[in-house]
């Protein structure tokens, strides 16, 4: 099929007027004309009429009707900021953390007229913080009371493959397995749990299924300050406030709901009377968070992978994909009420979308706090020698008039994720590079299972730079035919996934599966 008629027709069945900028940006190289096969990795070219193409869209997606979302307004705002309940630690001995996590459907009473069902870890959305230190045994326990199979996956922790909820690894709905494993030394950071199952993982997390895993340190150089905890999600409501479906814009582009939330709460206040070390989650399907606090100084001193170095005061927004996580200490430099945003930040959508905007997501009320002395060293990073090895990967997107989630397909290397296919294998404990290139015209990250990357290099526009900063990483975000550098160790056996965090890209086949022998 000619391009131009190509892009015609995509854009009048995701619009019904005309090309958008999203796909205007497209080129040859990022956007072919591809029919891809929905059960097939290999992609051909072909000539496609264009009522063909027409009609397999109309089928896919436009005969679904969309669904009304409940007002912003039926939500009450301006609560305090609710503090998470934490997992009971069912053991009396030192070392040892036990307990019991049950995945399933409850019922929770969000007004007075508005009663929704969640799917929640132990009743609560989201699920309960699970603290634990440095070197302890872990031993919990998970009970899948949904209608459907399910994983945990503990989201950035170092420990073995069996034990990290791979999606080959399903819990049968009305069973129960246990995860076992100790934590290494040095991995005290800021974690979360979610499922991670085939294929489910989207409506899952969608339904509030994600809680909180912190690693606590016996030697923080920060257990001085008070802490606050900030995890974000979405939530999409229809106006009969139940959980809604995704659109096709959902899969497209990554789940937004109307709602974001902190804690669960919509637009908390917050209170900060001091010098605050704050624990931050994007836990949101989707949405890119671009966090703005003003009135403050804002110091970055922790990462996916726990503390960095030292401490790096911020200058501008910090920009946190899903999945990413950060911890700041925030000191208020005056006092009165301002609002916690996030700026808008246009990651490059695809269909006829609104443009970004800034949102509110809190209000903060401040007391002017005296300066604080934080130490000039917070950790010493572990050394990775040179690399012996390097690895490649590509991000692309094609069209699949087959393929129902909106009709597109999300590729790593011109293939989607298989279940029953190795993509590629590492050898235990040999330090790698590996170079993505995100090959497309929107935003899209890395997240990668079982290790912590640094980063070398970004290069875009042929410029190539260091990184902002030195961290450890388990998540990274790539812009438009930009490429990352990273440099990794696996230093445990077994099956490791890659992929994108946007959860339906995950879904749509943005997945690879890595085996370290």
């Amino acid at each position: 099929m000619k391009r131009r008629n190509f892009l015609f027709n995509i854009a009048a069945a995701l619009s019904g007027v005309a090309v958008t900028k999203a796909f205007a940006k497209m080129n040859d190289s990022t956007m072919p004309g591809m029919a891809c096969e929905i059960n097939s990795d290999d992609c051909k070219t072909g000539e496609m009429g264009d009522t063909n193409m027409n009609m397999n869209m109309n089928m896919n997606m436009g005969n679904k009707v969309s669904q009304k979302l409940l007002a912003t307004s039926a939500l009450p705002q301006g609560l305090d900021l609710p503090q998470l309940p934490r997992l009971e630690n069912t053991s009396n001995k030192q070392g040892i953390f036990e307990a019991i996590l049950e995945a399933k459907p409850v019922k929770l009473k969000l007004t007075q007229d508005i009663t929704t069902e969640f799917w929640a870890y132990n009743s609560h959305t989201p699920g309960p913080v699970i603290e634990a230190f440095e070197g302890d045994d872990v031993k919990i326990t998970v009970k899948n009371s949904l209608t459907q199979a399910t994983t945990v996956h503990w989201h950035g922790l170092l420990i073995p493959s069996n034990q990290d909820g791979n999606p080959q690894d399903q819990i049968p709905a009305g069973s129960s397995r246990t995860y076992e494993f100790t934590i290494p030394e040095g991995n005290a950071g800021t974690y979360w749990y979610h499922p991670h199952g085939h294929e489910t993982v989207a409506e899952q997390i969608a339904r509030g299924l994600a809680g909180i895993f912190i690693v606590r340190s016996k030697n923080d150089p920060l257990a001085f300050l008070p802490e606050q905890h900030w995890f974000f999600s979405d939530l999409k409501l229809t106006d009969k406030g139940e959980i809604a479906d995704n659109s096709m814009v959902d899969w497209m582009n990554g789940r937004e709901g109307q709602f974001v939330l902190i804690n669960g709460a919509y637009r908390p206040k917050i209170t900060i009377n001091t010098a605050t070390r704050v624990r931050v989650w994007n836990a949101c399907s989707g949405r890119y968070l671009n966090l703005s606090v003003p009135g403050c100084d804002i110091y970055l001193v922790g990462t996916d992978g726990g503390l960095m170095p030292a401490p790096v005061l911020l200058n501008k927004p910090l920009l946190l994909s899903p999945a990413e996580r950060a911890e700041l200490v925030i000191l208020p430099k005056q006092s009165g009420t301002v609002y916690l945003q996030s700026i808008g930040y246009d990651r490059g959508k695809m269909g006829n979308v609104p443009p970004e905007q800034d949102i509110i997501l809190g209000e903060l009320v401040l007391t002017q706090s005296k300066s604080i002395h934080l130490p000039s060293t917070l950790r010493v990073l572990p050394k990775l020698g040179q690399a012996t090895t390097s690895k490649y990967l590509e991000y692309t997107e094609a069209m699949d008039m087959k393929e129902p989630r909106g009709g597109m397909l999300f590729l790593i290397n011109g293939k989607r994720h298989d279940m029953q296919r190795i993509d590629l294998q590492s050898k235990i404990h040999e330090i790698e590079e590996w170079t993505i290139f995100n090959n497309s015209h929107m935003d899209h990250n890395f997240h990668i299972h079982g290790a912590q990357f640094v980063v070398v290099s970004h290069e875009l526009n042929g410029e190539k730079k260091p990184p902002e900063y030195v961290a450890l990483k388990d998540t990274i975000n790539l812009r438009p035919h930009e490429k990352i550098t990273i440099k990794i160790q696996q230093n445990m056996s077994g099956l490791r996934m890659y992929h994108c965090h946007i959860v339906e890209h995950e879904t749509l086949g943005m997945m690879g599966q890595l085996m370290v022998k």
